[in-house]
């Protein structure tokens, strides 16, 4: 039973284990009036809100059916400066605490000109595995609000409700019900957005939200489309492709981690390069401390650009994408994504096309990281590349003092790379954090083949180990250095142990499960390893 005066703080002890059955109990609880409505406008129009009510104490609980999904929560302190985004690998939607903060704001409002002081508390259920939830819970709390992510099932589940005879409980919903019609958006400022986003791109549709799909039919591949007349640095439609003055670019988006440090620090090697990054992070926090401390005080110049050398393999986007979490953790960034592109991104077949291109791409990189891939591609042979035109393109944006909120990442093999630079005097000076990413050796490719294995709860037996080891020392002895693929290398002969592995247990079932995950020798073929040429002459 549900003691009086209680209701919000046996709320606030719920977990994702207990929530659905303390509901349930809720439902036949006659001490507790509750009911259900679909949607409540504007805030959370089209979705299922539960309402609990037990003197003046009031429970809102929403049901954010978004799919199965992972996303970043990139909320602030105040929420009211710009609706807060929810950030994917799909794209981006509008916070659905910020929502439910909004509806809750509203009911209160209304509930206060009728009643004595009342409380509200909310709860959001959502089928999103929220990636830094464990940073946003105290910002949650302190909105009175508590989030509970990572419900699989929730879009099947059945709640009930209890509208048991209570004057006072009716008359407070008469009065939220009342307060959901009116009008609070401006019309003027609506149709300003629309005919903007209609001017900026002849393909814009306009979607009557009347029309809308609701949460009960959004399937996890659409549930960005939504908010459609929202338009974001980080909403690009079909995967990842950005549309806009009749070109499309292309570029691949990694989403921040929840927790960068600890990924850094799981990396095999790299020793040189976690101290660097640790470093620099730290002069970039320290920095803004001091400058929120010591708002007068001159700080130091950080700058975030910087230079990744190495060969294929070797952990560079990687990193990069741990770079861009650490920054915004730092408070560098205000979002920590990685845009990552190449030569191909930028050049296109028509005159003009590099700079709309580069423009398009900077902007989808605000606030995180654009990594430029092999980029000493850019520096052709010939004068007339357009290539260098990228580059010269690269230095006046750099030079942008508006361009704050963003860190480019340029990187390739060593030797080539340092020929761009030269090139360029003013990209030395840019870009002036350099790393050093170097061959993985022997025990480290084997380090790295024991997480994989872990990873998918594959096991060696001890002769398949002693094969597999001889097998990756062979190719580490007659790689061509150029072309060596260090962990790829390791990935490619994995998934070909992977493939043979399958085939057999595919043609003889074993009958111990357990020998569905042991490696054995038969299992280990080897993978075709480019090597070195040798060069013809004295």
């Amino acid at each position: 039973m549900i003691m009086e005066g209680r209701l919000i703080e046996d709320f606030r002890k719920q977990t994702k284990e207990t929530i659905l059955e303390y509901l349930d109990k809720l439902g036949v609880n006659h001490a507790i009036y509750s009911t259900h409505l679909k949607g409540y406008e504007p805030d959370l129009k089209e979705r299922n809100v539960f309402i609990y009510i037990q003197a003046t104490n009031i429970v809102v609980v929403c049901f954010d059916l978004c799919g199965a999904t992972e996303e970043i929560a990139d909320e602030g302190d105040p929420f009211d400066v710009d609706p807060p985004q929810y950030f994917s690998q799909k794209g981006c939607r509008i916070s659905p605490v910020w929502q439910l903060i909004e509806a809750m704001e509203r009911m209160e409002n209304e509930l206060l000109s009728v009643f004595p002081p009342i409380t509200i508390y909310g709860i959001l259920l959502s089928e999103s595995y929220i990636l830094n939830a464990r940073d946003m819970n105290n910002l949650w709390e302190s909105k009175n609000v508590k989030v509970i992510d990572d419900m699989k099932g929730l879009r099947q589940r059945k709640i009930t409700t209890n509208e048991i005879n209570n004057p006072q409980a009716r008359n407070m919903m008469d009065v939220i019900l009342k307060g959901q019609t009116k009008d609070t958006g401006d019309a003027a400022d609506d149709d300003f957005d629309i005919l903007l986003m209609k001017y900026l791109d002849d393909d814009y549709e306009v979607v009557d939200e009347k029309e809308e799909p609701s949460d009960d039919d959004i399937t996890p591949d659409e549930y960005t489309k939504g908010n459609v007349h929202v338009i974001e640095d980080f909403s690009i439609p079909d995967g990842n492709i950005m549309q806009n003055d009749k070109i499309s670019v292309k570029a691949e988006i990694l989403r921040p981690i929840a927790n960068p440090r600890e990924e850094l620090d799981k990396l095999v090697g790299c020793i040189d390069i976690k101290q660097r990054m640790d470093e620099l992070v730290a002069l970039t926090g320290y920095n803004k401390l001091r400058s929120k401390l010591y708002p007068n005080s001159k700080p130091h110049e950080v700058s975030l650009h910087s230079v990744f050398l190495g060969r294929p393999g070797t952990g560079k986007t990687t990193v990069c994408k741990i770079f861009g979490s650490l920054l915004r953790q730092a408070g560098a960034l205000s979002k920590g994504h990685v845009v990552v592109c190449d030569r191909g991104t930028f050049i296109g077949t028509l005159w003009g096309d590099e700079e709309r291109s580069i423009r398009q791409v900077v902007e989808m990189a605000q606030g995180g990281v654009l990594m430029i891939d092999e980029a000493y591609l850019l520096n052709g042979k010939h004068e007339g590349d357009p290539g260098k035109l990228i580059i010269q393109l690269l230095m006046n944006i750099l030079a942008d003092e508006t361009q704050r909120d963003i860190a480019i990442v340029l990187c390739g093999y060593k030797e080539p790379m340092e020929k761009l630079l030269e090139s360029n005097p003013g990209l030395q000076s840019r870009f002036p954090n350099k790393f050093e990413f170097a061959d993985f050796t022997i025990d480290e490719l084997l380090e790295i083949t024991w997480r994989r294995l872990k990873e998918y709860e594959y096991e060696f037996t001890p002769e398949a180990w002693v094969k597999y080891r001889l097998l990756l020392t062979k190719a580490y002895n007659q790689r061509d250095p150029q072309t060596w693929g260090n962990a790829r290398f390791v990935a490619n002969q994995l998934e070909r142990i992977y493939i043979q592995h399958a085939m057999r247990c595919v043609k003889q079932i074993p009958t111990d499960k357990r020998q569905l995950r042991i490696i054995i020798p038969e299992d280990i073929q080897p993978i075709e390893v480019p090597k070195e040429k040798r060069r013809i002459g004295f």
